[in-house]
């Protein structure tokens, strides 16, 4: 079994070196963003342990997405880790996921390969709504970070897209009452402008882990013409081949607008 292992192990390795570089002779994503299902059911069901395990796991993930990104050169990466939806779960459970997002917010911002590679980390959402210690982590990693542009970390938290749009329409309303713009004046680019992600393209390429098949309130403006990647594997135990995979997918894809 050990020799069998080894094998395996070395054609993943080969076939992961190959899909590497056919993957970097096509046209290259400029933004991906990543709803990341699954730590619960991973817990349960491969680590037969509790909850936050998986939590753990799906933390961990992340981090490797992200170099995953770096080696493909992918400007813009967004991840969904925790909508405003998941407030409503057990307190115990979300008190562990904010301490464990400010954990990993201030040994992103301190990582070597942050700096090396010129990464902003930004966390989008209703940031009033996450706790004084998150929200002080949050300061520190863009206080950080805020001087780079090469790449852009987003990290969704507290997120949700139509609260997000809600939140537009409402400024928007307000600079229209002020006399500011006239009705006239408001169009899709002035919309996106108020959006979280104003500053950055739209995502090319969207995808979801664990095998469901829907977008969860996430980018709903943002995605309207994303390329959509459904990958049946739970987040923590989401692989390098599977990311090479989605990519290849969208290269393979004719994006059409809307034509």
């Amino acid at each position: 079994m050990g020799i069998l292992n080894v094998f395996s192990k070395a054609a993943y390795s080969r076939y992961e070196r190959r899909l590497t570089k056919e993957i970097l002779t096509g046209p290259m994503p400029r933004h991906v963003a990543i709803i990341m299902d699954g730590n619960r059911r991973y817990a349960a069901e491969i680590l037969e342990s509790d909850v936050s395990e998986g939590h753990r796991k799906g933390e961990q993930k992340i981090e490797e997405m992200l170099d995953w990104c770096l080696t493909l050169k992918i400007p813009y990466i967004t991840v969904y880790a925790f909508s405003s939806e998941n407030f409503t779960r057990d307190k115990g459970e979300v008190d562990f996921l904010m301490d464990l997002s400010e954990a990993a917010l201030y040994r992103m911002a301190d990582d070597p390969r942050i700096h090396e590679n010129k990464v902003r980390i930004r966390v989008l959402g209703n940031l009033s709504d996450l706790p004084p210690n998150v929200q002080t982590a949050i300061a520190y990693a863009d206080e950080r970070t805020s001087c780079y542009s090469s790449y852009s970390f987003n990290v969704a938290m507290a997120y949700g897209g139509r609260q997000e749009i809600l939140a537009a329409v409402k400024e928007i309303a307000e600079e229209v009452r002020d006399g500011k713009i006239g009705i006239e004046d408001i169009s899709e680019a002035k919309f996106s402008n108020h959006l979280y992600t104003s500053d950055m393209p739209d995502p090319d390429l969207v995808l979801r882990t664990s095998g469901e098949v829907r977008i969860s309130n996430f980018l709903l403006w943002q995605m309207a013409y994303s390329e959509l990647y459904f990958a049946d594997v739970y987040w923590p135990g989401f692989r390098s081949i599977d990311f090479l995979r989605a990519v290849r997918s969208y290269q393979q894809r004719v994006r059409r607008y809307g034509v």
